[in-house]
């Protein structure tokens, strides 16, 4: 843990400040993984994302059963500068707990928010300010798919927030049964968001956090999320989830996709498990993605050659011999 907690702290400080961010002309979603891009939603757009999703988890050694529904949320907004977004974020759960190991085997129910967090991010390094000089080549179609070094350079972000959590909240810590006797409050959260887009329409996402820290359910999570946009409309991921803390550990791993049904709406599903039984995680979610788009400053790609323009550019293959500009 304190090998994780110097990492964090080193990412954090090597982080350096670039005064460019960009706006993306289609819908910036961080869905349908949990992870978070390196970019915000861009100045005066306000951007609602939220799902559903199952519940079902089963602990062998301790011989009960967990089964129920949950909600997630978050609003987003762009404040001030391109590269500052604030946010509210919360994942609400009510499920049945069936506990088989008591000489009388009992239900228990339960129901509140797991998380309820409010923050902001800050993009600190942009690597595609400059993307607008970096155009297509227009006569070579490998050109465009060949591989480009400096896309080993990450987009960089850092994030600070805090958790209000209710007293004897039944879900924290969550996944342990037990009665619990927290003392609520508020407790920090802080995160190192990276982003690398690759040509090919590839986008890799890397989260560093530390959460609730202080507290004495402070955790280290990691978040690796990979996807490809094999056209402007659908996309798939894959996803991994490392948790480490005092009460719960896990690995979780995800696996989904997206349609872009207009530029500013997203539909998203995705299914979840881990591979122990300490307890057994199967997840599966549906979510969708909405934006209101305020924003006035000029509109720039950000690195992933996917501008929205869907219509536009099919009529453009016609004309260019089969080429897309972002060399799908």
């Amino acid at each position: 843990m304190r090998i994780l907690k110097s990492l964090f702290v080193l990412l954090s400080i090597t982080a350096y400040t670039s005064t460019y961010a960009q706006y993306t002309e289609v819908i910036n979603s961080n869905r349908p993984g949990v992870s978070e891009s390196a970019f915000s939603v861009g100045t005066n757009v306000i951007q609602f994302e939220a799902g559903a999703f199952t519940v079902k988890e089963e602990h062998t050694p301790l011989d009960y059963e967990v089964s129920g529904f949950g909600l997630d949320f978050s609003i987003r907004y762009g404040l001030l500068f391109e590269q500052l977004e604030l946010s509210l974020d919360g994942i609400y759960q009510n499920d049945k707990v069936q506990i088989n190991n008591a000489a009388v085997p009992f239900d228990d129910k339960r129901s509140n928010f797991r998380n309820f967090t409010i923050g902001a991010k800050y993009l600190v390094y942009d690597p595609y300010k400059n993307a607008e000089e970096a155009k297509p080549n227009l006569y070579s179609y490998h050109a465009n798919r060949k591989f480009q070094w400096k896309s080993l350079i990450p987009a960089v972000a850092v994030y600070a927030g805090a958790n209000f959590d209710t007293k004897n909240n039944p879900l924290i810590p969550y996944n342990v049964i037990s009665t619990s006797n927290n003392d609520g409050g508020f407790s920090p959260k802080v995160m190192v968001a990276t982003q690398n887009n690759f040509n090919g329409g590839w986008v890799f996402v890397m989260n560093l956090i530390m959460d609730r820290i202080g507290t004495d359910y402070s955790e280290f999570q990691y978040m690796f999320t990979l996807t490809h946009s094999f056209t402007p409309q659908w996309v798939v991921f894959g996803e991994a989830q490392g948790i480490d803390g005092d009460f719960y550990s896990d690995n979780i791993f995800r696996f989904g996709g997206a349609y872009l049904w207009t530029k500013d709406f997203q539909l998203d599903a995705n299914i979840a498990f881990n591979t122990k039984d300490t307890p057994s995680v199967f997840n599966i979610a549906f979510g969708a993605s909405y934006r209101l788009d305020f924003h006035k400053d000029k509109k720039i790609d950000n690195g992933n050659g996917n501008d929205g323009n869907f219509k536009k550019k099919r009529k453009k293959k016609k004309k260019t011999d089969d080429f897309d500009s972002d060399g799908i």
